[in-house]
């Protein structure tokens, strides 16, 4: 079994993601290092050349091949669940954990982080974070347990998620 997680920009996929390897012996795969991997190029190179479409598809091929693995943690990109077939394949052999955060954090955490994020390469960034995060509620909520991250350590975060991982066994 895989866990999953999910979750807008700057919720603690990747911090979560890799302590969560660490405690429970997994391997931490990230999709969208895995796409820069392939293709020799950042994110926001593949949103410009060739568009989210694009981007889109190269993902879920990525996802449809990782997710037949088994005993991983997966970080996805922010729009993985836009795609039913990725949540559908990543439901076949995991379990998904979907990371919120309120977009006045998600926007203090994108400050202190270098680097563009290509959907938010707008005028006004957080009126984007708030359209962005409506606009996805109702598939982010396609998961088997929620997690708010504004005020949780990345600890405490990681337990709450193995406690739950314990009781579906």
């Amino acid at each position: 079994m895989n866990i999953v997680l999910t979750g807008f920009m700057c919720t603690g996929k990747t911090s979560v993601g890799k302590k969560l390897a660490e405690k429970l012996n997994y391997e931490y795969i990230d999709t969208d290092e895995i796409i820069i991997k392939r293709t020799g190029l950042e994110i926001t190179e593949i949103f410009a050349r060739y568009g989210e479409p694009y981007f889109r598809d190269i993902e879920s091929q990525v996802v449809k091949e990782i997710s037949k693995l088994d005993k991983k943690i997966i970080a996805t990109g922010g729009g993985v669940v836009l795609r039913k077939e990725n949540v559908d394949n990543l439901r076949n052999n995991g379990v998904i954990i979907n990371l919120t955060a309120k977009p006045e954090t998600i926007f203090e955490r994108l400050q202190k982080q270098p680097g563009v994020r290509p959907l938010l390469n707008k005028p006004e960034p957080f009126e984007e974070i708030k359209k962005l995060l409506n606009q996805r509620e109702e598939f982010y909520k396609n998961c088997d347990i929620r997690i708010e991250t504004d005020n949780l350590p990345v600890d405490e975060i990681v337990e709450i998620i193995i406690d739950y991982i314990n009781k579906k066994k």
